[in-house]
């Protein structure tokens, strides 16, 4: 440290709340037991939290906790002009809903945790301290370029076809002294701290003169780079830091061990590693993943999208009702590439169960495929008890579709419809998420169901102009009409003689064997393929007439097993429906 910079360090910084050396006290190495990882989400407060936050977090979440160590939730909100009021409470909800917990951090009741305060906006002081010891070491320095200036020095740059920036002789006050930096603030200069880098711009070097630094990265091995030549912003005009800055200092603070984020980090990876070496502190080790990626119209793969793909938002998933154990399994099948054979190996264990590591993780795209993620549900949801799927979807209802309560008024009678065919000996796997399910179980309720499609419940806005992007309830489903092969005037003739013959008491056989009669006396086929060698023998065949009643009770042509249903529906409502339609 020479006398120019320190004298440099007082002007700027007069009189810090700390020195370094009380902040390494205040913040100490965490007692942890050896090989644990200290993660953490740092999302911004922008009021969109999206499927990418919760990849990460999900990341985040595994390494720290099948390790023995901490996760943490840090607010990154250094940037005033993206926040959004209530994001923070969002945040916390959305990631909450999908069993997400932290260890420590932020909360919606303050901070619990001994290395907060965990919003950034809140840490100001702690930055100006790193911030002065790095100008008095000739680490970093007060630029007062005008944004005028800056254009003139970008102009000139592409003219002479150079790497644009402020650096090396376009940063004219790299050198500035005390005394000049002291007049320029009394004239009521702005200036910004700027990292007084390294390297040098690569423009006209060789490849081998190149300055670089290897990295390893957890997901990607090892990262060869060029060092950094570029003279950051490290705080802002109004003393806020910029993310390349408080998160290093942050992070070692926070003594966090591994840093998940988007691969579109990766650029910048050369101005951290600059800052924790000029700072004489070991980063942690960073875990740059991929991006979420999705098959396109053209059958390409393209990134995710804000405003063409609801499933982006966290949101969708809660409004349609995805079970987290469902989406917390399919993450895991995009996560790790040995997941599926794990889960087919070990069928009924809690994916808590699962080791999870970085090192099978992609680095060239992970592939969202909502298909897969609605199969994925069907077998979560196979596997969850029919009481815990009815708390789920109260609660779900409770937020999204209370128009719909009324279906919990008989919880004895919903298990009932839960669980119909699901302990087959190949069980139904008819359920995926809530609104699925609600217009999957509708037909069971006298108010749910009718004549006519529901109009739609909603839509998802885009976070940026509030306009829909998708619809994300397409209401109950609209009766169906009767079978093509079934005449008009056969319907009310099929109806009847179904009630005449009706008993409650009778098992699937006695119940099939009357609907065969009904059908071959009124000159249908008894079995399909009798229809199929002769078609111009019959009207159609007993399958038909049958499902004129299974209509006529649920409103369907599709759905389980019409005499397991009737037993739940009961002799006088299943009388009811049937008569309903003649």
């Amino acid at each position: 440290m020479t006398e120019k910079y320190k004298a440099l360090a007082e002007v700027l910084f007069p009189n810090p709340a700390y020195t370094p050396e009380s902040l390494e006290e205040k913040y100490p190495k965490r007692d942890l037991p050896e090989g644990a990882k200290v993660t953490r989400l740092g999302p911004s407060p922008t009021g969109f939290i999206h499927l990418g936050n919760l990849y990460g977090a999900f990341v985040d979440e595994r390494l720290a906790h099948q390790s023995g160590g901490v996760f943490f939730l840090r607010i990154e909100d250094t940037d005033d002009k993206r926040y959004v009021e209530g994001a923070v409470e969002t945040i916390i909800d959305s990631l909450g809903f999908f069993d997400i917990n932290f260890d420590e951090g932020a909360t919606k009741d303050g901070d619990v945790g001994a290395y907060g305060d965990y919003t950034q906006s809140h840490r100001g002081v702690i930055y100006a301290v790193i911030a002065k010891k790095l100008v008095e070491q000739g680490d970093a320095y007060p630029c007062f370029l005008t944004e005028d200036e800056i254009s003139e020095i970008r102009a000139k740059q592409e003219a002479s076809k150079l790497n644009p920036g402020i650096y090396g002789e376009y940063a004219p006050y790299r050198e500035v002294t005390a005394e000049e930096a002291k007049a320029l603030i009394d004239q009521g200069k702005s200036y910004v701290i700027r990292l007084k880098s390294g390297g040098s711009p690569v423009s006209g070097e060789s490849e081998s003169e190149v300055k670089r630094f290897t990295v390893m990265d957890a997901i990607r091995g090892e990262l060869s780079m060029p060092v950094n030549f570029q003279d950051t912003v490290i705080l802002k005009t109004t003393g806020i830091p910029t993310y390349h800055f408080a998160h290093v200092v942050d992070d070692h603070l926070m003594r966090t061990t591994h840093v998940v984020r988007g691969e579109e980090w990766l650029p910048s990876l050369p101005i951290h590693v600059e800052l924790f070496e000029k700072l004489g502190w070991e980063p942690p080790i960073y875990c740059h993943t991929a991006q979420l990626m999705k098959i396109g119209d053209d059958g390409n793969k393209r990134k995710l999208s804000k405003r063409h793909d609801p499933e982006l938002s966290l949101d969708y998933y809660r409004k349609m009702g995805y079970h987290p154990e469902a989406v917390r399994e399919y993450l895991l099948t995009i996560l790790n590439s040995n997941f599926e054979e794990w889960r087919g190996e070990n069928p009924d264990a809690s994916i808590d169960e699962f080791e999870f590591t970085t090192e099978k993780m992609s680095n060239s795209g992970a592939l969202f495929d909502l298909d897969k993620l609605n199969d994925v549900s069907k077998d979560v949801m196979l596997k969850i008890p029919a009481g815990e799927i009815i708390d789920f979807l109260e609660g779900w209802a409770k937020e999204f579709r209370p128009d719909v309560l009324g279906i919990f008024d008989d919880k004895e009678y919903l298990a009932k419809i839960i669980d119909l065919g699901r302990n087959d000996a190949k069980p139904r796997k008819d359920l995926i998420y809530a609104e699925q399910m609600v217009q999957f179980i509708s037909y069971f309720f006298d108010d749910l169901y009718g004549d006519s499609a529901w109009i739609a419940k909603g839509a998802i806005e885009s976070p940026e102009d509030g306009e829909p992007m998708a619809i994300f309830s397409e209401g109950l489903y609209p009766k169906e009409g009767f079978p093509e092969e079934v005449p008009a005037e056969d319907v009310p003739v099929i109806l009847n003689k179904y009630l005449e013959t009706y008993d409650h008491a009778d098992d699937q056989s006695q119940w099939f064997d009357k609907i065969r009669e009904i059908a071959t006396e009124l000159g249908y086929a008894a079995k399909p393929k009798d229809f199929k060698k002769e078609p111009d023998k019959y009207k159609g065949h007993v399958g038909h007439v049958s499902t004129v009643i299974r209509v006529a009770l649920m409103g369907r042509s599709q759905s389980p097993d019409v005499h397991t249903i009737q037993q739940i529906l009961g002799e006088e409502r299943t009388r009811s429906r049937i008569a309903s339609n003649i």
